[in-house]
């Protein structure tokens, strides 16, 4: 599997984005996924995950209630719904994979094995 990500842009406090992570390949429904975000000088860290099926998703604090994971396993893609966006939610948004054993979903970087390339979100005041 290899991720493509999009979607990223610049937006004003207070509205919202959407971004996509397709992917190709096989088997992309035994995926587990997941977004992350890094920010300029700043360490990389989890946003959301689902799992193989999308019945299982997890967000990090900072994002729970603003941000919906979703994926349509038939047209192999990844979706992060950002709404009520902060200037502190601007970074540069990554998209990762790993095969999972069974409906699970994954929460640490080194979780996972497959990273897309990162697409930039601007929030600004």
């Amino acid at each position: 599997v290899q991720l493509q990500a999009s979607g990223g842009g610049l937006v004003q406090a207070g509205g919202s984005l959407r971004l996509s992570c397709a992917a190709s390949g096989r088997m992309f429904g035994r995926y587990a996924m997941g977004w992350f975000r890094q920010a300029p000088g700043k360490e990389r860290e989890f946003v959301s995950a689902t799992s193989w099926s999308g019945g299982s998703t997890y967000y990090a604090d900072s994002v729970k209630g603003r941000f919906t994971i979703s994926r349509d396993n038939a047209k192999k893609t990844l979706f992060l719904q950002m709404n009520s966006l902060k200037p502190e939610d601007t970074a540069d948004y990554y998209c990762a994979a790993v095969v999972s054993g069974g409906d699970y979903y994954y929460t640490t970087q080194r979780d996972y094995d497959i990273w897309g390339q990162g697409t930039q979100v601007t929030v600004s005041s």
